[in-house]
Protein backbone atom coordinates (compact mmCIF):
# COMPACT_ATOMS: atom_id res chain seq x y z
CA UNK A 1 0.00 0.00 0.00
CA UNK A 2 1.11 3.74 -0.68
CA UNK A 3 -0.33 5.36 2.03
CA UNK A 4 -2.20 7.46 -0.64
CA UNK A 5 -5.75 7.08 -1.67
CA UNK A 6 -7.29 7.65 -5.11
CA UNK A 7 -9.84 9.68 -5.44
CA UNK A 8 -12.00 8.85 -8.68
CA UNK A 9 -14.72 10.46 -10.24
CA UNK A 10 -17.32 9.27 -13.00
CA UNK A 11 -18.38 11.37 -16.02
CA UNK A 12 -21.64 9.30 -16.75
CA UNK A 13 -24.27 7.83 -14.36
CA UNK A 14 -25.76 4.63 -16.23
CA UNK A 15 -25.24 0.99 -16.52
CA UNK A 16 -21.20 0.86 -17.32
CA UNK A 17 -20.85 3.78 -14.05
CA UNK A 18 -22.72 1.51 -11.88
CA UNK A 19 -20.74 -1.40 -12.87
CA UNK A 20 -17.54 0.03 -12.44
CA UNK A 21 -18.78 1.34 -9.03
CA UNK A 22 -19.44 -2.36 -8.27
CA UNK A 23 -15.56 -3.06 -9.18
CA UNK A 24 -14.42 -0.73 -6.68
CA UNK A 25 -16.05 -2.47 -3.67
CA UNK A 26 -12.86 -4.83 -4.16
CA UNK A 27 -10.29 -1.56 -4.84
CA UNK A 28 -8.37 -0.91 -1.25
CA UNK A 29 -6.83 2.69 -2.27
CA UNK A 30 -9.34 4.31 -4.19
CA UNK A 31 -12.88 6.04 -2.90
CA UNK A 32 -15.31 7.23 -5.45
CA UNK A 33 -15.59 10.53 -4.70
CA UNK A 34 -17.85 12.29 -7.61
CA UNK A 35 -20.50 11.94 -10.47
CA UNK A 36 -21.19 14.29 -13.08
CA UNK A 37 -24.09 13.61 -15.77
CA UNK A 38 -25.76 16.06 -17.80
CA UNK A 39 -28.63 15.02 -16.30
CA UNK A 40 -28.13 16.19 -12.76
CA UNK A 41 -30.95 13.73 -10.69
CA UNK A 42 -29.23 11.08 -12.65
CA UNK A 43 -25.76 12.22 -11.29
CA UNK A 44 -27.06 12.65 -7.63
CA UNK A 45 -28.52 9.06 -8.02
CA UNK A 46 -25.27 6.97 -9.25
CA UNK A 47 -23.67 9.51 -6.32
CA UNK A 48 -25.51 7.93 -3.81
CA UNK A 49 -25.39 4.42 -5.16
CA UNK A 50 -21.47 4.96 -4.81
CA UNK A 51 -22.72 5.54 -0.86
CA UNK A 52 -24.49 2.26 -0.63
CA UNK A 53 -21.78 0.24 -1.73
CA UNK A 54 -19.34 1.73 0.47
CA UNK A 55 -17.22 3.15 -2.15
CA UNK A 56 -17.09 6.70 -1.14
CA UNK A 57 -19.29 9.71 -0.20
CA UNK A 58 -19.74 10.76 -3.64
CA UNK A 59 -21.07 14.12 -4.50
CA UNK A 60 -22.62 15.24 -7.71
CA UNK A 61 -21.33 18.01 -9.72
CA UNK A 62 -22.13 21.07 -11.89
CA UNK A 63 -19.95 20.74 -14.65
CA UNK A 64 -16.64 18.40 -15.48
CA UNK A 65 -14.77 22.07 -14.96
CA UNK A 66 -16.04 21.86 -11.09
CA UNK A 67 -15.30 18.36 -10.78
CA UNK A 68 -11.54 18.73 -12.32
CA UNK A 69 -10.88 21.74 -10.02
CA UNK A 70 -11.92 19.85 -6.84
CA UNK A 71 -8.95 18.55 -5.27
CA UNK A 72 -10.36 15.64 -3.96
CA UNK A 73 -10.81 14.47 -7.86
CA UNK A 74 -7.29 12.52 -8.76
CA UNK A 75 -8.74 10.76 -11.57
CA UNK A 76 -11.63 10.79 -13.51
CA UNK A 77 -13.49 7.19 -15.10
CA UNK A 78 -14.83 8.72 -18.86
CA UNK A 79 -18.07 6.66 -19.48
CA UNK A 80 -20.54 9.04 -20.97
CA UNK A 81 -21.89 8.44 -24.10
CA UNK A 82 -19.27 7.85 -27.35
CA UNK A 83 -20.82 11.26 -29.52
CA UNK A 84 -20.25 12.89 -26.02
CA UNK A 85 -16.56 11.97 -26.13
CA UNK A 86 -14.59 14.21 -27.71
CA UNK A 87 -16.79 17.58 -25.88
CA UNK A 88 -16.09 15.86 -22.66
CA UNK A 89 -12.43 15.54 -22.93
CA UNK A 90 -12.16 18.97 -24.11
CA UNK A 91 -13.56 20.35 -21.18
CA UNK A 92 -11.04 17.95 -18.79
CA UNK A 93 -8.00 19.16 -20.84
CA UNK A 94 -9.18 23.14 -20.68
CA UNK A 95 -9.71 23.02 -17.03
CA UNK A 96 -6.18 21.43 -16.65
CA UNK A 97 -4.44 24.01 -19.40
CA UNK A 98 -6.01 26.84 -17.75
CA UNK A 99 -4.93 25.98 -14.31
CA UNK A 100 -7.92 25.05 -12.20
CA UNK A 101 -7.27 21.64 -11.56
CA UNK A 102 -5.15 18.76 -12.04
CA UNK A 103 -5.48 14.87 -12.60
CA UNK A 104 -3.17 12.44 -11.93
CA UNK A 105 -5.06 10.13 -14.69
CA UNK A 106 -7.98 9.87 -16.85
CA UNK A 107 -9.16 6.37 -17.71
CA UNK A 108 -12.02 5.99 -20.65
CA UNK A 109 -14.29 3.08 -21.66
CA UNK A 110 -14.63 1.34 -24.64
CA UNK A 111 -14.49 2.38 -27.61
CA UNK A 112 -12.29 5.19 -26.98
CA UNK A 113 -14.38 7.38 -29.99
CA UNK A 114 -16.14 6.50 -32.75
CA UNK A 115 -13.97 6.57 -35.36
CA UNK A 116 -10.03 6.45 -35.98
CA UNK A 117 -9.75 10.51 -36.32
CA UNK A 118 -11.83 10.60 -33.35
CA UNK A 119 -10.13 8.46 -31.44
CA UNK A 120 -6.63 9.88 -32.26
CA UNK A 121 -8.44 13.59 -31.17
CA UNK A 122 -9.11 12.53 -28.08
CA UNK A 123 -5.15 10.76 -27.41
CA UNK A 124 -3.65 14.27 -28.90
CA UNK A 125 -5.88 16.21 -26.56
CA UNK A 126 -5.19 13.87 -23.67
CA UNK A 127 -1.09 13.94 -24.77
CA UNK A 128 -1.20 17.91 -24.79
CA UNK A 129 -1.23 18.41 -20.96
CA UNK A 130 0.68 14.85 -19.95
CA UNK A 131 -2.24 13.09 -18.35
CA UNK A 132 -1.40 9.41 -17.49
CA UNK A 133 -4.36 7.09 -19.27
CA UNK A 134 -6.01 4.34 -19.19
CA UNK A 135 -7.89 2.30 -22.10
CA UNK A 136 -10.47 0.50 -20.23
CA UNK A 137 -11.33 -3.12 -21.57
CA UNK A 138 -12.58 -5.52 -18.26
CA UNK A 139 -12.14 -8.73 -19.77
CA UNK A 140 -8.54 -8.76 -19.88
CA UNK A 141 -8.75 -8.70 -16.47
CA UNK A 142 -11.48 -11.19 -15.73
CA UNK A 143 -10.08 -13.72 -13.48
CA UNK A 144 -10.88 -16.69 -15.84
CA UNK A 145 -8.66 -15.32 -18.80
CA UNK A 146 -6.13 -14.45 -16.09
CA UNK A 147 -5.65 -17.69 -14.90
CA UNK A 148 -6.18 -19.50 -17.99
CA UNK A 149 -3.55 -17.59 -19.70
CA UNK A 150 -0.88 -17.86 -16.90
CA UNK A 151 -1.73 -21.68 -17.08
CA UNK A 152 -2.10 -22.40 -21.09
CA UNK A 153 1.28 -20.76 -21.67
CA UNK A 154 3.79 -21.94 -18.77
CA UNK A 155 2.30 -25.52 -19.35
CA UNK A 156 1.24 -25.75 -23.10
CA UNK A 157 2.87 -23.59 -24.81
CA UNK A 158 6.38 -23.99 -23.18
CA UNK A 159 6.44 -27.75 -23.72
CA UNK A 160 4.99 -27.54 -27.22
CA UNK A 161 4.69 -24.84 -28.92
CA UNK A 162 2.77 -20.78 -28.65
CA UNK A 163 -0.85 -21.10 -29.32
CA UNK A 164 -1.55 -20.37 -32.68
CA UNK A 165 -5.27 -19.36 -33.16
CA UNK A 166 -7.56 -17.64 -30.46
CA UNK A 167 -11.57 -16.91 -30.27
CA UNK A 168 -13.45 -14.47 -28.71
CA UNK A 169 -17.59 -13.79 -28.55
CA UNK A 170 -19.66 -11.57 -26.78
CA UNK A 171 -23.25 -11.78 -27.28
CA UNK A 172 -26.54 -10.53 -26.13
CA UNK A 173 -29.84 -9.66 -27.22
CA UNK A 174 -29.24 -5.64 -27.42
CA UNK A 175 -28.14 -2.23 -25.51
CA UNK A 176 -30.03 -0.96 -22.73
CA UNK A 177 -29.72 2.66 -23.71
CA UNK A 178 -31.77 4.46 -27.09
CA UNK A 179 -28.16 5.87 -27.68
CA UNK A 180 -26.31 2.55 -28.51
CA UNK A 181 -28.99 1.62 -31.03
CA UNK A 182 -28.29 4.72 -33.01
CA UNK A 183 -25.55 4.25 -35.25
CA UNK A 184 -25.30 7.88 -35.80
CA UNK A 185 -24.27 8.44 -32.35
CA UNK A 186 -23.20 5.50 -31.36
CA UNK A 187 -20.28 5.21 -34.58
CA UNK A 188 -22.10 1.91 -35.94
CA UNK A 189 -23.39 -1.09 -34.83
CA UNK A 190 -22.62 -4.04 -32.78
CA UNK A 191 -19.27 -4.30 -33.83
CA UNK A 192 -18.34 -0.85 -32.94
CA UNK A 193 -20.14 -0.96 -29.86
CA UNK A 194 -18.71 -4.94 -28.85
CA UNK A 195 -16.04 -6.24 -31.03
CA UNK A 196 -13.96 -4.17 -29.24
CA UNK A 197 -13.83 -6.51 -25.93
CA UNK A 198 -12.85 -9.22 -28.10
CA UNK A 199 -10.46 -7.78 -30.47
CA UNK A 200 -8.41 -7.70 -27.46
CA UNK A 201 -9.09 -10.63 -25.64
CA UNK A 202 -7.83 -12.75 -28.94
CA UNK A 203 -4.37 -10.75 -28.90
CA UNK A 204 -3.98 -10.88 -25.16
CA UNK A 205 -4.33 -14.83 -25.01
CA UNK A 206 -2.10 -15.11 -28.08
CA UNK A 207 0.48 -12.59 -26.55
CA UNK A 208 3.03 -14.35 -24.43
CA UNK A 209 2.42 -13.00 -20.95
CA UNK A 210 5.39 -10.45 -20.23
CA UNK A 211 6.01 -9.55 -23.42
CA UNK A 212 4.64 -6.29 -25.04
CA UNK A 213 1.76 -6.05 -26.84
CA UNK A 214 3.40 -4.85 -29.87
CA UNK A 215 5.18 -8.23 -30.19
CA UNK A 216 2.52 -9.73 -32.14
CA UNK A 217 1.51 -7.40 -34.82
CA UNK A 218 -1.76 -7.41 -37.12
CA UNK A 219 -1.34 -7.91 -41.14
CA UNK A 220 -4.59 -8.70 -42.56
CA UNK A 221 -8.24 -8.13 -41.56
CA UNK A 222 -11.57 -10.11 -42.81
CA UNK A 223 -14.58 -8.46 -41.55
CA UNK A 224 -18.65 -9.20 -41.99
CA UNK A 225 -21.72 -7.55 -41.20
CA UNK A 226 -25.18 -8.20 -40.93
CA UNK A 227 -28.87 -7.44 -39.65
CA UNK A 228 -30.54 -11.08 -38.38
CA UNK A 229 -33.03 -10.01 -36.26
CA UNK A 230 -33.55 -6.36 -35.38
CA UNK A 231 -34.93 -5.46 -38.86
CA UNK A 232 -37.23 -8.17 -39.26
CA UNK A 233 -40.35 -5.99 -39.23
CA UNK A 234 -42.04 -7.28 -35.86
CA UNK A 235 -38.51 -6.01 -33.89
CA UNK A 236 -38.25 -3.11 -35.31
CA UNK A 237 -41.84 -2.31 -33.96
CA UNK A 238 -40.43 -3.28 -30.83
CA UNK A 239 -37.22 -0.96 -30.88
CA UNK A 240 -39.47 1.74 -31.42
CA UNK A 241 -41.53 1.03 -28.44
CA UNK A 242 -39.03 0.07 -26.28
CA UNK A 243 -36.24 2.73 -27.27
CA UNK A 244 -38.44 5.60 -28.85
CA UNK A 245 -39.43 6.23 -32.17
CA UNK A 246 -35.97 7.84 -32.75
CA UNK A 247 -34.81 4.32 -32.81
CA UNK A 248 -36.25 3.36 -36.50
CA UNK A 249 -34.49 0.47 -38.03
CA UNK A 250 -36.94 0.78 -41.16
CA UNK A 251 -34.59 3.51 -42.05
CA UNK A 252 -31.63 3.84 -40.11
CA UNK A 253 -30.43 0.31 -39.63
CA UNK A 254 -27.35 -0.87 -37.77
CA UNK A 255 -25.88 -4.18 -37.60
CA UNK A 256 -26.89 -7.18 -34.85
CA UNK A 257 -23.79 -9.29 -35.55
CA UNK A 258 -20.51 -8.95 -36.55
CA UNK A 259 -17.63 -11.13 -37.52
CA UNK A 260 -14.01 -10.49 -38.03
CA UNK A 261 -10.84 -12.74 -38.76
CA UNK A 262 -7.56 -10.71 -38.08
CA UNK A 263 -4.15 -12.49 -39.32
CA UNK A 264 -1.30 -11.60 -36.89
CA UNK A 265 2.64 -12.11 -37.19
CA UNK A 266 4.37 -13.56 -34.35
CA UNK A 267 7.66 -12.66 -32.81
CA UNK A 268 9.47 -14.94 -35.42
CA UNK A 269 7.64 -14.46 -38.75
CA UNK A 270 4.48 -17.03 -37.52
CA UNK A 271 0.86 -16.81 -38.53
CA UNK A 272 -1.27 -16.54 -35.80
CA UNK A 273 -5.47 -16.17 -36.10
CA UNK A 274 -7.94 -14.61 -33.99
CA UNK A 275 -11.73 -14.63 -35.25
CA UNK A 276 -14.25 -12.22 -33.24
CA UNK A 277 -17.44 -12.59 -33.04
CA UNK A 278 -20.64 -10.11 -31.58
CA UNK A 279 -23.85 -10.38 -31.30
CA UNK A 280 -26.92 -8.26 -30.37
CA UNK A 281 -29.26 -11.29 -31.85
CA UNK A 282 -28.10 -14.04 -29.63
CA UNK A 283 -30.81 -14.68 -27.15
CA UNK A 284 -30.10 -17.49 -24.46
CA UNK A 285 -29.89 -16.86 -20.40
CA UNK A 286 -28.45 -13.40 -20.40
CA UNK A 287 -24.91 -12.24 -21.74
CA UNK A 288 -22.49 -14.70 -22.80
CA UNK A 289 -18.63 -13.86 -22.91
CA UNK A 290 -16.72 -17.07 -24.51
CA UNK A 291 -12.84 -17.38 -25.12
CA UNK A 292 -10.85 -20.73 -26.46
CA UNK A 293 -6.98 -20.55 -27.20
CA UNK A 294 -5.55 -23.63 -29.19
CA UNK A 295 -2.02 -25.17 -29.44
CA UNK A 296 -0.28 -28.03 -31.00
CA UNK A 297 -1.55 -29.90 -28.08
CA UNK A 298 -3.72 -28.08 -25.96
CA UNK A 299 -6.76 -25.89 -25.83
CA UNK A 300 -8.48 -23.71 -23.81
CA UNK A 301 -12.55 -23.16 -23.20
CA UNK A 302 -14.20 -20.68 -21.02
CA UNK A 303 -18.11 -18.91 -21.29
CA UNK A 304 -18.98 -16.53 -19.02
CA UNK A 305 -22.49 -18.58 -18.44
CA UNK A 306 -20.87 -21.74 -17.08
CA UNK A 307 -20.88 -20.06 -13.80
CA UNK A 308 -20.82 -23.11 -11.57
CA UNK A 309 -24.82 -22.34 -9.89
CA UNK A 310 -28.07 -22.66 -11.65
CA UNK A 311 -31.30 -22.13 -10.39
CA UNK A 312 -34.83 -23.17 -11.35
CA UNK A 313 -38.17 -21.68 -11.27
CA UNK A 314 -41.13 -23.62 -12.48
CA UNK A 315 -44.23 -22.13 -14.26
CA UNK A 316 -45.62 -20.91 -10.41
CA UNK A 317 -43.06 -18.56 -10.07
CA UNK A 318 -44.02 -15.32 -12.27
CA UNK A 319 -42.11 -12.62 -10.66
CA UNK A 320 -41.37 -9.46 -12.71
CA UNK A 321 -38.46 -9.24 -15.27
CA UNK A 322 -34.93 -8.13 -14.25
CA UNK A 323 -31.51 -9.02 -14.38
CA UNK A 324 -30.31 -10.17 -10.80
CA UNK A 325 -29.14 -13.61 -12.17
CA UNK A 326 -27.14 -12.29 -15.42
CA UNK A 327 -27.23 -9.28 -17.11
CA UNK A 328 -28.78 -8.80 -20.06
CA UNK A 329 -31.27 -11.54 -18.32
CA UNK A 330 -33.74 -13.42 -20.81
CA UNK A 331 -36.33 -14.70 -18.67
CA UNK A 332 -37.20 -15.32 -14.79
CA UNK A 333 -38.33 -19.03 -14.97
CA UNK A 334 -36.56 -22.64 -15.80
CA UNK A 335 -33.25 -23.74 -15.37
CA UNK A 336 -30.88 -20.00 -14.84
CA UNK A 337 -27.09 -20.12 -14.99
CA UNK A 338 -26.13 -17.36 -12.15
CA UNK A 339 -23.24 -15.25 -11.95
CA UNK A 340 -22.92 -14.98 -8.52
CA UNK A 341 -20.53 -11.81 -9.18
CA UNK A 342 -20.42 -10.18 -12.70
CA UNK A 343 -18.35 -7.15 -11.38
CA UNK A 344 -15.69 -9.73 -10.30
CA UNK A 345 -16.57 -12.56 -13.24
CA UNK A 346 -16.05 -10.07 -16.01
CA UNK A 347 -13.02 -8.37 -14.94
CA UNK A 348 -14.14 -4.68 -13.44
CA UNK A 349 -12.56 -5.53 -9.69
CA UNK A 350 -8.97 -6.22 -11.08
CA UNK A 351 -9.64 -3.81 -13.76
CA UNK A 352 -10.06 -1.11 -11.29
CA UNK A 353 -7.85 -2.17 -9.10
CA UNK A 354 -4.84 -1.85 -11.33
CA UNK A 355 -5.54 1.39 -12.70
CA UNK A 356 -5.67 2.73 -9.46
CA UNK A 357 -2.40 1.22 -8.46
CA UNK A 358 -1.05 2.35 -12.36
CA UNK A 359 -2.59 6.33 -11.56
CA UNK A 360 -0.83 5.90 -7.93
CA UNK A 361 2.34 5.12 -9.82
CA UNK A 362 2.59 1.76 -8.29
CA UNK A 363 2.66 -0.09 -11.95
CA UNK A 364 2.62 0.87 -15.74
CA UNK A 365 -0.77 1.22 -17.17
CA UNK A 366 -1.52 -2.56 -19.35
CA UNK A 367 -3.34 -0.38 -21.94
CA UNK A 368 -3.39 3.03 -22.88
CA UNK A 369 -4.92 5.25 -24.83
CA UNK A 370 -2.33 4.58 -27.66
CA UNK A 371 -3.79 1.02 -27.30
CA UNK A 372 -7.76 2.08 -27.72
CA UNK A 373 -6.20 3.75 -31.22
CA UNK A 374 -5.11 0.69 -32.67
CA UNK A 375 -8.41 -1.07 -31.78
CA UNK A 376 -10.18 1.49 -33.18
CA UNK A 377 -8.17 1.44 -36.06
CA UNK A 378 -8.85 -2.45 -36.58
CA UNK A 379 -12.53 -2.15 -36.00
CA UNK A 380 -12.36 0.74 -38.80
CA UNK A 381 -10.52 -1.76 -40.62
CA UNK A 382 -13.09 -4.77 -40.49
CA UNK A 383 -15.62 -2.26 -41.32
CA UNK A 384 -14.29 -1.07 -44.42
CA UNK A 385 -13.64 -5.22 -45.34
CA UNK A 386 -16.91 -5.87 -44.66
CA UNK A 387 -18.14 -2.80 -47.16
CA UNK A 388 -15.87 -3.91 -49.93
CA UNK A 389 -16.59 -7.68 -49.34
CA UNK A 390 -12.67 -8.33 -49.28
CA UNK A 391 -10.02 -9.31 -46.77
CA UNK A 392 -7.60 -5.51 -46.15
CA UNK A 393 -4.15 -5.37 -45.18
CA UNK A 394 -3.59 -3.67 -42.18
CA UNK A 395 -4.02 -0.24 -42.06
CA UNK A 396 -5.61 0.09 -44.92
CA UNK A 397 -5.37 3.57 -46.92
CA UNK A 398 -8.02 6.16 -46.04
CA UNK A 399 -8.57 4.59 -42.70
CA UNK A 400 -7.83 7.88 -40.43
CA UNK A 401 -11.01 9.83 -42.59
CA UNK A 402 -13.01 6.29 -42.73
CA UNK A 403 -16.53 6.22 -41.11
CA UNK A 404 -19.12 3.54 -42.00
CA UNK A 405 -21.87 3.27 -43.99
CA UNK A 406 -23.85 2.36 -41.11
CA UNK A 407 -22.76 5.78 -38.85
CA UNK A 408 -23.46 7.30 -42.06
CA UNK A 409 -26.99 6.10 -41.96
CA UNK A 410 -26.55 4.49 -46.00
CA UNK A 411 -26.00 0.74 -45.00
CA UNK A 412 -28.79 -1.05 -46.59
CA UNK A 413 -29.90 1.93 -48.62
Amino acid sequence: MSGKRLGVAFIGSGFIARFHMQGFVAVRDADVVGVWSPNKENAAAAAAYAGELGVGEAKAYDSITAMVSDPAVDAIWLCGPNHARIENVEEIVEAIKSGKGELKGLACEKPLARNVAEAKRVRDLVNSVGLKTGYLENQLFSPAVVRGLDLIWARGAALTGRPYLARAAEEHSGPHMPWFWRADLQGGGVLNDMMCHSVEVVRHLLTKPGAARQSIKPVKITGHIASLKWTRPEYIERLKETMGKEVDYSKHPAEDFASATIEYEGENGEILLGEVTTSWSYVGAGLRLSAELLGPEYALKWSSLDSGLELFFSREVKGKAGEDIVEKQNAEMGVMPVVADESWAYGYDAENRHFTRAFLGLEEPELTFEDGVEVMEILMTAYMSAEQERTLPFRPEGLDEFKPAVQKGTWLQ
